[in-house]
């Protein structure tokens, strides 16, 4: 039967717990060196505490080491990589080569950065001995469909969170603007500043605009599709969100999954326990930029955040009248002081708190020119966060008891929904219960509990109640079989599948580009095995990205803008994003629907 896992973002143990409390089958999590999210490190020592409580769920842990290598790093990045392995993770996700070169013998993930957007490339990195495959998320349906049906390796796709504007691994744009790379985990993010389209030559079409920021992902409804298509492993971006964006995101994934789960008995839950939220999850109450299904339909436009890069939350109604105290609104859902809300004005994005409501007026913490229809968002719900920082739902792994007495002996026995089977057993002298009923009822009762643990008794069966067992012995029997069962949890075997290199898989291309980044002799050596014959000088070594591509991406700004090259544009010759003295040319290929972005700066 073929596992299907909700994967989580991780930025620290806190933060793995609460995706492992509200229903994660796997969490992502940074090491201390070599992750593409600096800012989300993490010692092993504190890896092996989040192996540890993940493991007891059979939780899969998975270290991100998605960076490249430069020659001098490779040593060390082997280092690292077999102490998290020692730790106890479960695999690693790479986009360096470098690392089929250090015989890890574990399971390797191609992360995004590795740029699977292609059956061919899909299928050689399964045969090159990647257990799984992560795609590039401006993917659409039909290509997912036949990535999956191309490879035999796992096929791990995003499904929530935010988006990166280009391909993921051949983005050079931070690099090119900062001395930050996004290949090295320093990303500045300068697709989420102001740009200005120009003609290069003095006319700006489009002055001043977040031109390169585009919404974050909601795929919620399109996971049945993903399932029928072959994705095993659905993806929630975020490792540098807090705790209550994890409580919130991964519970509403969870009931969503579950539900397409039930209707597919072929598929089965990566992981066990059940996770019930004490409040009602919804996406658009934590950070969003707005919501979109991306490219998942084919390439269309609507898919850009032109007007702020922030999270400006979910759309409740309009101003419908103005006072020089507050403002009247017209919102699909009631407002409360403490509220955060953005009014989208002309001259952009402006945000306030609510300090207080009255029926549907409301004051704010400060006034704003605002006009009457100004559309309102909310983007801070206080009663909603409220209710998340007081949940306290736990995690439980159904559980069915046992127990035997007879006139010399007491036997306890648990399994849980695995197997996973503990017995405690203790030889002494019982008596003769005055009341059968009363005794096997008491029985049930102490079996039954389960205090704080992670077990919840579903079912006990009572063997020998006319055998009188004081309830102290039976509380210290459970309390010794409930620790037992907790380790065997911990230690229960996990499904791995460490594959094995195959020396005649061939690279889909004889020549790997600049923008593939072949930056150490490892991998080198990785691709030079596998019939490529040509390497070019990587453009992350580079001394300069001057007049280099530093962007190629699905997104097409002359399509965002209804200027279409394949329709009727009416913006003529060459086009260029520029800010803060930097400009770039864009060049657009039809035939293969992609814009790209020349670095022009002198």
């Amino acid at each position: 039967m073929k596992r299907i896992e909700l994967l989580a973002p991780a930025k620290d143990y806190e933060a793995a717990v609460a995706a492992i409390d509200y229903g994660a089958d796997a969490v992502y999590i940074g090491g201390s060196r070599f992750g593409a999210r600096q800012a989300a490190t993490n010692p092993v020592e504190e890896i092996g505490r989040v192996v540890e409580y993940a493991h007891r769920y059979g939780v899969r842990v998975y270290a991100t080491m998605n960076t490249l290598l430069w020659e001098r790093e490779v040593a060390e990045a082997e280092r690292d990589a077999r102490a998290l392995l020692a730790a106890g993770v479960d695999a690693l996700i790479v986009q360096d080569m470098a690392y089929r070169r250090m015989a890890l013998d574990c399971e390797l993930h191609a992360s995004t950065q590795v740029q699977v957007r292609t059956p061919e490339l899909a299928r050689f990195l399964g045969e090159a001995g990647f257990s799984r495959v992560i795609l590039e998320r401006a993917l659409a349906l039909d290509e997912i469909r036949a990535i999956c049906a191309a490879t035999t390796a796992e096929v791990e796709c995003f499904v929530h969170g935010a988006i990166c504007v280009g391909y993921s691994g051949r983005c050079f744009l931070s690099r090119s603007m900062s001395s930050r790379s996004g290949n090295r985990g320093g990303c500045s993010q300068p697709c989420r500043l102001r740009w200005s389209l120009t003609d290069g030559r003095g006319k700006v079409y489009v002055a001043d605009k977040h031109l390169l920021s585009v919404q974050d992902m909601n795929l919620s409804r399109r996971l049945g599709e993903l399932l029928d298509a072959g994705v095993t492993s659905f993806k929630i971006e975020g490792r540098l969100k807090d705790t209550d964006y994890i409580r919130n995101v991964v519970a509403y994934y969870r009931r969503a999954l579950d539900r397409e789960l039930a209707m597919r008995p072929q598929l089965k839950r990566a992981s066990v326990g059940e996770s019930l939220p004490d409040f009602e999850p919804d996406t658009a109450k934590s950070f969003t930029r707005g919501e979109s299904e991306y490219y998942f339909n084919g390439k269309q436009r609507g898919v850009a955040s032109f007007d702020t890069p922030k999270a400006v939350g979910e759309y409740l109604g309009r101003v419908v009248q103005c006072s020089a105290r507050g403002y009247r609104v017209e919102s699909r859902a009631p407002l409360a002081a403490g509220d955060g809300i953005c009014l989208l004005t002309k001259e952009g994005l402006v945000g306030t708190n609510i300090n207080a409501v009255n029926g549907n007026w409301i004051t704010p913490n400060r006034m704003e020119r605002v006009a009457e229809g100004t559309p309102l968002y909310r983007n801070y719900d206080h009663l909603f966060h409220k209710k998340l920082a007081a949940s306290r739902t736990r995690r439980l792994i159904p559980t069915c008891g046992e127990v035997e007495v007879s006139a010399t002996h007491l036997r306890l026995r648990y399994v849980d929904c695995e197997g996973v089977e503990v017995e405690v057993v203790r030889e002494a002298s019982f008596e003769a219960a005055q009341n059968r009923e009363k005794n096997r009822e008491s029985l049930m009762r102490q079996v039954m509990r389960t205090g704080d643990t992670i077990f919840r008794v579903e079912e006990v069966t009572v063997q020998g109640e006319e055998w009188f067992v004081p309830t102290s012995l039976v509380a210290e029997m459970r309390r010794e079989a409930m620790e037992q069962l907790l380790h065997q949890r911990i230690v229960h075997p996990r499904p791995h599948e460490v594959r094995e290199e195959q020396v005649a898989a061939r690279y889909p291309h004889t020549t790997v580009t600049a923008e593939e980044n072949v930056t150490n002799s490892q991998a080198e050596a990785f691709y030079r095995d596998h019939g490529v014959e040509r390497i070019v000088e990587p453009l992350e070594l580079a001394p300069t990205t001057s007049g280099g591509c530093v962007m190629r991406s699905a997104y097409c700004l002359r399509r965002e803008l209804g200027e279409c090259l394949k329709e009727h544009p009416r913006l003529k010759g060459d086009l260029y994003l520029e800010t803060g003295g930097h400009r770039y040319r864009l060049d657009f290929d039809c035939r293969r629907c992609e814009m790209s972005l020349i670095d022009c700066t002198k």
